[in-house]
């Protein structure tokens, strides 16, 4: 299997250690840090720096550098390349493979065309619309959940829980607790087409949650929505967890419209 070009060349090229690159290969310099990436959207520009390298640099079936590394090399966290990572494989440029890694994907023009991603991407600005796409199918999403949901999974959204609840304490914005909290539950449903479509919805209403987060008393009612939510979902109730649901995003979306 030819993986042995691109990244993981550029990997034998490249010392990958701490926060230093040193690269013998022009061709690296685009991921020699500082990266260059303003704090503001940071998963986004890594995103795009990303794709840029990827699609000039590297062919099908080569391998990129682990989360830990890329997060050293680019001086962004973790998290910041998970969020970049999940929006690429959105977009069918990469995929994680078991016990792999993170492989370029075929990037063919019949190969690359994402559907859902590329009329969403058009949609950005409807966030309205977005929002209502999210109280169609979330209530039914968590609703399934209850039904499928392990006990793995149910500890991962109390700790999800534990971290919102802190951060919220602090007076901070728990945006990544927020994905994580939602992402769990679509994971729980045991369906990945549904995983993919709150992937990228959630990606694309980023900016408004976010502006959302920071209207004063927000954070603290998003954390006891969560809170009823997990709490249904721990019972097993179904009919529970969708009307919890339905009552979270139903507050999102009352805020919003006052905002426009």
């Amino acid at each position: 299997m030819a993986v042995t070009a691109g990244f993981s060349g550029l990997r034998r090229l490249c010392k990958w250690s701490g926060y230093q690159t040193t690269c013998k290969n022009p061709l690296a310099s685009t991921l020699k840090p500082p990266f260059e990436i303003r704090k503001d959207k940071v998963y986004d520009q890594v995103a795009r720096k990303l794709e840029q390298f990827i699609r000039q640099e590297l062919k099908p079936g080569d391998k990129l550098p682990s989360e830990r590394e890329l997060a050293q090399s680019c001086k962004v966290s973790r998290s910041s390349i998970r969020d970049a990572m999940r929006k690429l494989e959105l977009m069918g440029l990469v995929e994680p493979r078991q016990g792999a890694g993170t492989i370029v994907r075929d990037s063919s023009p019949n190969a690359m065309v994402n559907p859902l991603f590329s009329v969403l991407m058009r949609k950005r600005k409807h966030i309205a619309e977005l929002l209502d796409v999210r109280i169609m199918i979330e209530p039914a999403i968590a609703a399934r959940a209850a039904k499928h949901i392990t006990p793995e999974q149910l500890a991962r959204m109390e700790e999800i829980l534990r971290r919102h609840g802190e951060k919220v304490t602090r007076g901070e914005l728990a945006m990544e607790e927020d994905s994580e909290f939602h992402y769990t539950i679509a994971m729980a449903a045991n369906n990945s087409v549904l995983l993919h479509v709150i992937d990228v919805l959630m990606d694309l209403l980023r900016e408004s949650r976010e502006r959302n987060m920071q209207v004063e008393g927000r954070p603290q009612k998003s954390f006891e929505g969560h809170q009823r939510i997990f709490t249904a979902l721990s019972r097993g109730d179904a009919k529970a967890a969708e009307a919890a649901m339905r009552r979270h995003l139903e507050a999102v979306m009352q805020l919003v419209l006052m905002q426009q």
